[in-house]
């Protein structure tokens, strides 16, 4: 079987960089991407602003205490699909095995490319190097034989670098991996590693599958492999998808009520999609991915339309009230998607909870 050679692209400090880009005489400040509001978080903090322990998810009044002196510029999501589409049109040019994982992310299969480039690493310069040309903006790069390690590898030199991890050099990187690291460790998890004696991708693979199964139930077969570096997982070009949606993947494991802070900037911004597609929506989705990346949705359809983004935002928390707790009280990702979707110029009745 042919090595893989996958590239993990991550824009640095996406939402604040092009707030800089557009406005730059804000360069070398705090910046922060948030709404105001008593009960605000942050959707982006620059690298200046992150010095003062500022961080995605932080509550508002929490970051104006670390940091009174960060400018806070609300988000404009439409401004950020717009450079994500021309950024996700470089990576068209070099393969077209791209799978997004957000606006800032993706994964791009390049074992062929168009160019015919025999080094992964090499690719991935020139990726980078025509995103500085043609958006302004600096993205970060693994490059390693799987989704899993690339992804580890992306975040090795942040900002504006790369890491090229072949597979003869795997084994030595795993040893000396710290587990928080690893994809789904969450902070109960790596609490639990810690009490078996485990420090490092390396001690974890010195368990055999049953005794990881034993302590961590079915997570114990994806650790089993991920101590080894294993992760079969074909890049999945996306696909055209038959809702609106929205979501943010966190910059660390979050518990599902910090989480639950970005609904209401998720439900403005997909309220303005559905306005500016001209639709109306009878169903909402509320999408989590939990720390091992296991995806729970829950969805309410409703016999009219949604009038208002405060009744988007109502239908997502009374989702949210029927997710069941988790052992593992850890989430990666959060999101709210509409469907039944109808012309808007239907007639509407009247809205009921």
């Amino acid at each position: 079987m042919e090595t893989r050679k996958i590239i993990h692209i991550d824009m640095d400090a996406f939402y604040a960089s092009v707030e800089l880009r557009e406005q730059p005489h804000l360069r070398g400040k705090p910046v922060v991407v948030a709404w105001e509001g008593p009960r605000s978080v942050i959707c982006a903090a620059s690298y200046e602003a992150r010095q003062f322990g500022l961080r995605s998810a932080m509550a508002v009044a929490t970051a104006k205490r670390l940091c009174p002196q960060a400018v806070y510029i609300p988000p404009h999501f439409d401004l950020y699909r717009r450079i994500s589409q021309q950024i996700h049109a470089i990576f068209a040019r070099h393969t077209d095995l791209i799978e997004p994982l957000s606006l800032d992310e993706a994964y791009l299969d390049v074992t062929r490319n168009f160019q015919n480039i025999p080094y992964a690493g090499e690719v991935a310069r020139m990726i980078r190097a025509e995103i500085r040309r043609e958006t302004g903006l600096t993205a970060s790069a693994g490059v390693a034989p799987n989704k899993f390690l690339a992804k580890i590898a992306s975040d090795w030199r942040k900002p504006d670098g790369q890491f090229v991890l072949p597979p003869q050099k795997v084994a030595a990187f795993l040893e000396t991996l710290p587990l928080e690291k690893i994809p789904g460790v969450g902070k109960v998890t790596l609490h639990k590693m810690h009490g078996l004696g485990m420090r490092t991708a390396g001690d974890l693979r010195r368990f055999e599958r049953g005794e990881l199964l034993h302590h961590f139930g079915r997570y114990g077969y994806r650790l089993y492999d991920l101590a080894r570096g294993n992760d079969n997982r074909e890049v999945k070009p996306g696909r055209e998808r038959l809702q609106i949606s929205t979501e943010i993947t966190l910059p660390e494991d979050l518990p599902l009520i910090e989480a639950a802070g970005h609904l209401p900037h998720l439900a403005e911004d997909l309220w303005r999609q559905i306005v500016r597609k001209k639709v109306a929506a009878r169903s909402v989705t509320l999408k989590l991915k939990t720390a091992d990346f296991r995806i729970i949705t829950r969805s309410l359809t409703y016999s009219s339309a949604l009038p208002d983004p405060a009744a988007l935002l109502q239908a997502a928390h009374t989702l949210l009230a029927r997710v069941p707790p988790q052992a593992d009280d850890a989430f990666r990702l959060i999101g709210i998607g509409v469907g039944h979707l109808t012309p808007e110029g239907q007639q509407r009745q009247l809205w009921n909870d």
